[in-house]
C-alpha cells in the first residue's frame, strides 16, 4: 500500500519502500534519512531540515520501537501523535515516511539482535539495560530497508549517537552518521518527546538540568578539571531544586565515554533524572573557552 497525504509520500510496507527506494537509485539521487518514535517537535525539524540541504530527497520513520523499553517503561503510553506530525513534516522537507507495522520489523522468528560495546554498557544503557540493543537492532534494520547515504541524530540523546556511529563503523555501513545539536526552548529546556508528561509544575523543576549544566561549565571555564568537583556541582543544583531521583551526572570522555580520573581535553557532562513521570536527558560539551 502506498498512499499520499498532502506533500508526504507514506510508505507503509515493504514493496512501497523497496520502490521508492530503487527509483532514487535508478535517479543517482542521494537519500538522507531521520529515523523516529513520532510524537515530533522543533528538534526533529531542524534534522529534516538539514538533512534537505545535504540531500536530494529525505525519508523519514516513525516507530516506536518495543525492543528499547523495558519491561516497566512507558512503550504503552508514548505519545503518538501521527496527524500532528505529518503536519509538521508537510513544511520540513519531508519526502517520504516510512510508518512500519512490528511485524514489518520483527517478522515472526526474529531472533537477530546487534550489541554494541562498552560505549553502549554505562549511564543509560547500565540504567536501562538491553535499551541499546533495541535502538542498535531498529536502526541497523531500518538501514538496510532504507539505504541511505545520509542519517541524521539529535545530539540530546548523545549516547544514542556514539552507539549508533559505532555500529556502523564497526558493520561497515555505508551511511554517514550526522549528528546535530540539541534544540532547546528559550529557558534552556531540552526539546524532547516525553515533556509532554511534565505538569506545570515538573516543567519549572526541569530547568534545574540546564542550570547544573551551565553552573558546571561555569567552574570548568574557571580552571577547575577534576570530575568529581565538576560532577558535585552539577548534582547539587539538582538536588537544590528538590530533584531526588538521579539516574546520573557524569563527566566522561566524549569521544568514548570512558570515565575520566584526569581532564586532558573538554569532556562532556551527562544527566539523566526524574521529574514527576518523566525521564529526562541532557548532555554539554564542557568549554575551556566559551
Amino acid at each position: 500500500m502506498n498512499r499520499r497525504m498532502a506533500a508526504v509520500n507514506i510508505l507503509e510496507d515493504r514493496e512501497a519502500l523497496a520502490q521508492w527506494v530503487a527509483e532514487n537509485r535508478r535517479a543517482g539521487r542521494s537519500v538522507g534519512f531521520v529515523p523516529t518514535m513520532g510524537a515530533l517537535h522543533a528538534g526533529h525539524v531542524s534534522l529534516f531540515q538539514t538533512a534537505r540541504q545535504e540531500c536530494d530527497r529525505v525519508i523519514g520513520s516513525i516507530f516506536v520501537n518495543p525492543t528499547q523499553f523495558g519491561p516497566n517503561e512507558d512503550f504503552q503510553r508514548y505519545p503518538r501523535t501521527l496527524e500532528a506530525d505529518r503536519i509538521l513534516l508537510e513544511g520540513a522537507g519531508c519526502d517520504a515516511l516510512f510508518l512500519p507495522a512490528v511485524d514489518l520489523i520483527y517478522p515472526p522468528g526474529h531472533q537477530t539482535v546487534v550489541r554494541v560495546g562498552a560505549v553502549a554498557e554505562g549511564l543509560c544503557g547500565a540504567c536501562r539495560p538491553g535499551h541499546f540493543q533495541g535502538v542498535a537492532t531498529v536502526v541497523a534494520i531500518l538501514f538496510n530497508r532504507v539505504a541511505p547515504q545520509r542519517a541524521y541524530f539529535g545530539l540530546k540523546d548523545y549516547q544514542q549517537f556514539l552507539v549508533i556511529r559505532q555500529m556502523v563503523r564497526d558493520l561497515g555501513l555505508a551511511v554517514a552518521v550526522v549528528g546535530l545539536p540539541t534544540v532547546r526552548e528559550a529557558d534552556g529546556l531540552a526539546m524532547s518527546s516525553r515533556n509532554r508528561y511534565l505538569t506545570p509544575a515538573d516543567r519549572h523543576q526541569s530547568l534545574a538540568l540546564y542550570r547544573a549544566m551551565t553552573a558546571a561549565q561555569a567552574v570548568y571555564a574557571d580552571g577547575q578539571r577534576d570530575p568529581t568537583r565538576l560532577e558535585e556541582t552539577a548534582r547539587e543544583v539538582l538536588t537544590g531544586a528538590g530533584i531526588d531521583r538521579i539516574d546520573y551526572v557524569a563527566v566522561r570522555d566524549r569521544e568514548t565515554l570512558a570515565p575520566l580520573t584526569r581532564i586532558e581535553t573538554d569532556p562532556v557532562l551527562l544527566l539523566a533524572v526524574h521529574v514527576g513521570v518523566a525521564r529526562l536527558i541532557d548532555n554539554r560539551i564542557l568549554q575551556s573557552e566559551l
